[in-house]
């Protein structure tokens, strides 16, 4: 059954055009976890979350887009001008950092496609009418999406697209808490395959898969160490070279038992709550999330949350990995290194561009894992 998620992310494209004609639904493209996908799913639409494919080459993006910004944003649209997402009937974004608006711009512009919309996802989500503020835009998006395809999203569908949405979530959780034992039954690497692909496929179906995993992970015992015990913190990381080289094709043995990032806990880890208002109530949910750091202010909510972490799933070391020119994290990788400094808490930091190989970053994470085996 861990295969299946993995064939879904590594034959993402052909899942959704298959999903097509089986359904004959409509695929929406997103560009950040902040879009609300129970708006979409009640709209019977197929939400797919753009990611790039990690290729060295995007010079396609220069006309586009600043050479100084991230990365993952440069591939991203790389793709999109390549025609790999040629199946998008549509695209989103909730408000996010600069440079994935810029690529989300970019895209409107020049990449032909039915449907955009551009979602205001506030930044201060520690301000007075937060709520407010948030369920009159989805207010807006509920009513762009009903003009576009001709039809009401009614109270039930919302019902629906809660509903499934939750549940993914729910069941997410219940496999990471495999994650919490000494020797845990599925690797990092299989982990982000399940996140991962919960993004890219209908959640329905990938519900089904998580149910039939959970019945067999507690007889489940892999053949390999668990070693340190690590955790992930940053930008968005869908990087499995660099988590199967660490967890594979290390001298030392390694295993990432959690994560901190929007690929991973991150993107599951609150549900919606019953509320009468079921825009209010997402509303609720995408505020109250784990924030990313740029909404993370002017106080640090999810230091606590990570310190929580940390102590649930026994991590004994911590990878800050931020994509090149990342500036919301750049600025978070100064305080989170003295908030684990002071806890004595091993940390390492690691800058990622995701168009290069990961090869480089084995002397430094083997170096840094022997530190870890003198402290023992």
């Amino acid at each position: 059954m861990i295969d299946r998620f993995s064939d879904w992310v590594s034959h993402r494209h052909e899942y959704a055009k298959e999903w097509k004609k089986r359904v004959g639904g409509k695929v929406i493209g997103y560009f950040c976890t902040y879009t609300p996908e129970e708006i979409l799913y009640a709209a019977d639409l197929l939400p797919v979350r753009i990611f790039g494919a990690h290729e060295a080459e995007t010079s396609i993006v220069e006309p586009y887009i600043y050479g100084m910004y991230c990365p993952f944003c440069r591939d991203c649209l790389a793709q999109g001008l390549k025609g790999k997402y040629d199946y998008l009937d549509g695209i989103v974004i909730a408000q996010s950092c600069l440079h994935m608006r810029q690529a989300f711009w970019a895209w409107q512009k020049y990449i032909p496609h039915e449907f955009d919309h551009y979602l205001f996802m506030p930044h201060g989500i520690q301000n007075v009418g937060r709520y407010e503020f948030l369920h009159a835009e989805l207010t807006r998006f509920k009513g762009a999406l009903e003009s576009w395809l001709g039809k009401s999203i009614t109270g039930a569908d919302l019902n629906r697209g809660i509903e499934i949405c939750n549940e993914n979530r729910h069941l997410m959780r219940q496999i990471w808490e495999f994650r919490k034992l000494d020797t845990p039954p599925i690797t990092g690497l299989e982990a982000m395959d399940i996140t991962m692909s919960s993004q890219i496929t209908d959640k329905r179906e990938h519900n089904k898969a998580m149910t039939q995993l959970l019945k067999e992970l507690p007889e489940r015992r892999l053949d390999r160490e668990t070693g340190t015990r690590l955790m992930i913190i940053g930008s968005e990381n869908d990087d499995r070279e660099f988590t199967k080289m660490v967890e594979q094709e290390m001298n030392l043995p390694a295993t990432f038992v959690i994560e901190e990032h929007c690929i991973g806990s991150r993107y599951f880890w609150n549900n919606v709550a019953h509320e009468k208002d079921r825009l209010m109530a997402i509303s609720k949910r995408y505020i109250d999330r784990p924030p990313c750091p740029n909404k993370d202010w002017p106080m640090r909510t999810r230091f606590s949350h990570i310190l929580g972490l940390i102590e649930e799933y026994k991590v004994e070391a911590v990878i800050l990995m931020q994509q090149k020119f990342c500036d919301p994290h750049e600025l978070d990788k100064v305080p989170l290194e003295r908030f684990f400094n002071e806890r004595n808490i091993p940390n390492y930091f690691l800058e990622f561009d995701v168009t290069q190989p990961t090869g480089q970053f084995r002397t430094r994470v083997e170096a840094f894992l022997e530190t870890m085996l003198e402290l023992v």
